[in-house]
């Protein structure tokens, strides 16, 4: 029997890449490489990236506008089902919760997290709530859901409570290109490009959400470095968010610390951004994955994280972990950095880690789960 043709809707993936955008381009270029018979729907700003990205593939550009969630979610429910068809799709892949109601092709769809249900807090009201919604429709309607880490499976199982819904544990990798120990050269691009000149300091890469509990790490990073003579910087690398408290824990930290808000960072930075760093410290308070940590251990960082959700799936015996509290944070990042050995042990076992997660691999058991859903797709209509 023939490989089932398959459609990565890729409309979602935003123009700056967060988490969700490097799992799908990855996992593009994985898939194109391993041969999967792929065709990959994407807006017009990204068809010459995916068709560098997969040069095997069909790349196809939406005709008519995506840029903002509404748009978005009428194409994929009025025009994406036509194509569907008219392209002979046998598998549609959405990698961010959404999806075709009214396809002709079994589905398949990413699920990241579950903290819209268990910490729907930490998010804002309308998303929480639409991601709910979206996730109990995926669990009911999509032929199989893909989740990143066993810990987001059992959350789903527990607080979704959909009977008979098919999740597979598919887990991330990471870009060794991209993400490695940086040369030196690396390292001074990356300080040039904050601002850093020669001063050591703590990174942090991530959108300044509420989940990413930006504010105990300012915090716990004022508590434990405020006495040095001579304390090391903080960057806050990423995404702005929507976490008011940030500035309040800014506003708090002694003036004669340095805290940077460093923005997007280009991704040619980041190895060198990471891997430079005395600690990357992610204090998150639950994550699907964590991407971040594993794109920092690749880049030879010695991380500082919680054991939150999937986190420890990642960072195993390979970092190090605190409590979400500012005075957890402090503590855990006071040992770190007066300890430059227990540092150096960390980053070689967090490469060595960093490893065993690749995109070939995901790559092999998404085109294994797409052949899945393609056969009980197929037993279903018949």
């Amino acid at each position: 029997m023939r490989e089932p043709r398959v459609l990565i809707d890729a409309t979602a993936v935003p123009a700056d890449r967060g988490g969700v955008g490097r799992y799908v381009d990855s996992l593009v270029a994985a898939l194109d490489e391993i041969g999967t018979a792929l065709t990959v729907m994407c807006q017009p700003r990204d068809v010459r990236l995916y068709a560098e990205l997969a040069p095997h593939a069909r790349v196809v550009g939406t005709a008519e506008s995506t840029s903002t969630r509404t748009a978005r979610l009428t194409w994929e429910q009025t025009t994406l089902p036509r194509m569907i068809r008219r392209l002979g799709i046998d598998v549609v892949h959405s990698p961010h919760y959404t999806m075709p109601l009214a396809s002709s092709a079994a589905s398949v769809v990413t699920l990241h997290d579950a903290t819209f249900f268990t910490d729907a807090v930490l998010h804002s009201s309308v998303k929480a709530r639409f991601f709910r919604a979206w996730t109990v429709a995926a669990l009911r309607r999509a032929s199989l859901c893909v989740v990143p880490s066993a810990a987001t499976a059992r959350e789903l199982a527990r607080v979704a409570r959909v009977p008979g819904a098919e999740l597979e544990i598919i887990q991330h990798g990471v870009d060794e290109e991209r993400f490695h120990p940086p040369a030196p050269e690396e390292v001074r691009a990356a300080r040039d490009a904050v601002g850093l000149g020669d001063m050591p300091y703590v990174a942090f890469l991530g959108a300044l959400e509420p989940r990413k509990n930006v504010p105990a790490l300012i915090r716990g990073f004022s508590l434990a470095v405020a006495q040095r003579p001579a304390p090391p910087a903080l960057v806050l690398a990423g995404q702005p968010g929507w976490d008011s408290q940030v500035e309040k824990a800014l506003d708090a930290a002694p003036h004669r610390l340095r805290v940077i808000r460093a923005g997007y960072l280009p991704f040619d930075t980041l190895a060198g951004f990471l891997g430079g760093a005395e600690v990357v410290a992610y204090p998150s308070l639950g994550e699907g994955f964590g991407l971040p940590v594993l794109e920092a251990m690749a880049s030879g960082a010695c991380v500082l994280t919680t054991r939150r959700l999937a986190l420890p799936e990642v960072g195993g015996d390979a970092v190090a972990y605190c409590g979400v509290g500012a005075g957890d944070v402090a503590a855990a990042l006071r040992e770190l950095l007066d300890d430059p050995s227990r540092r150096a042990v960390l980053a070689e076992a967090a490469q060595r880690r960093a490893k065993e997660f690749s995109w070939a691999t995901s790559a092999g058991r998404h085109r294994e789960a797409y052949d899945r859903a393609w056969h009980k797709h197929r037993a279903g209509r018949g």
